[in-house]
């Protein structure tokens, strides 16, 4: 059950924060609206959000680095730089097996989880710096780590809700950790591959209707219509229900509305991590009135899952191109005649 309400939080949060206005600098190289980086006088400059830094020549690249975010793992797994890991916190969340393994060797230490980071045993590990999103309630620890020299670096790559601006975040980890050549080449493989996987989408003139997400109690966290998931979906050329939404946030619906708006829906994606419809049903016996289970095609996100991690949440996050690549595969099977899935499942 706590994995359940994990990936429904998480699910939820990639669809429910708002972008803030985008800062346009001309000599800025701006990874997204809210990301944005250059460097001058031998001192790169960073825009992350509402925080600012300021990383002079001889304090980069980091060697030694703590994430607080499985997300990141995706990144830094991207461009190879695993050794280059110190701590993480939850372990038991990341799917990388190059990171687990390193965990066991004991060259990766557990500095706890989103309830209680072990601040002792971070500053032991003297890390050059610790990824993380910022959270309100931890700034006292985030002010601690400062005091003891550990720089705090707040990346809320959750936020964004473009596939390809979130994927573009590895080259920012590049430029930190030495890799930046790596990092702008991974990037521009991936944006190449999503541009053409979306031109080939295009073509199609079939757009089916498609259902997102699931239900949680009574409320049905729907991904808002601008949001990634959402983004996803277009990009794939199939028309998601709330696709006239603007929202970049979940929009909450009781069964009902949901019901009616699902009518001639044949998809239903992002049906988190079940293992079978049965079990669907177990949960929310009500999904059998909508037509979309009884004669549609159901599809979670449990493709590549290993107990507690998921890597749609890590590698995916990154590998957007994977990710719009599963979505055309799912929605117009036609164009991608032998690709199997890498994140999604059809559930039975």
């Amino acid at each position: 059950m706590k994995l359940r309400i994990l990936l429904l939080f998480i699910l939820c949060t990639l669809t429910s924060c708002k972008r803030e206005q985008k800062i346009s600098s001309p000599d800025w190289i701006s990874v997204s609206g809210r990301l944005q980086y250059r460097e001058q006088d031998h001192v790169l400059h960073l825009k992350s959000g509402n925080f600012t830094y300021d990383f002079k020549s001889d304090k980069i690249p980091f060697k030694k680095v703590i994430l607080l975010n499985a997300s990141m793992a995706g990144y830094i797994s991207e461009l190879g730089a695993e050794n280059m890991i110190v701590g993480v916190s939850s372990p038991e969340y990341i799917y990388s097996e190059k990171i687990q393994s390193l965990i066991k060797e004991g060259k990766i230490r557990n500095v706890g989880n989103e309830q209680k980071y072990d601040v002792e045993r971070i500053i032991a590990l003297k890390p050059d710096a610790i990824f993380t999103n910022h959270i309100a309630s931890f700034d006292n620890t985030y002010q601690l780590l400062k005091t003891n020299g550990i720089q705090v670096i707040f990346l809320d790559e959750y936020m964004e809700q473009k596939p390809l601006e979130k994927a573009a975040y590895i080259r920012l980890f590049g430029k930190l950790l030495g890799k930046g050549k790596e990092a702008d080449a991974k990037y521009s493989e991936i944006e190449k591959k999503y541009n053409e996987l979306k031109r080939l989408a295009s073509g199609t003139k079939e757009k089916p209707m498609v259902l997102a997400n699931e239900m949680y109690g009574d409320v049905w966290y729907l991904p808002g219509g601008k949001t990634s998931v959402a983004n996803f979906i277009a990009d794939a050329n199939a028309n998601y229900i709330l696709k006239e939404n603007n929202d970049e946030k979940a929009v909450t619906m009781n069964f009902e509305e949901v019901f009616s708006k699902s009518a001639g829906a044949r998809y239903w994606v992002n049906a988190g991590n079940h293992v079978s419809k049965k079990e669907m049903l177990g949960m929310n016996p009500v999904y059998s009135k909508l037509d979309v289970f009884n004669n549609g095609k159901i599809y979670g996100v449990g493709g590549r899952e290993k107990q507690k991690a998921n890597d749609f949440f890590e590698s995916g996050i990154v590998r957007a191109d994977l990710v719009l690549k599963d979505y055309i595969k799912i929605f117009h099977p036609e164009l991608l005649p032998g690709y199997q899935l890498t994140y999604m499942k059809e559930l039975q």
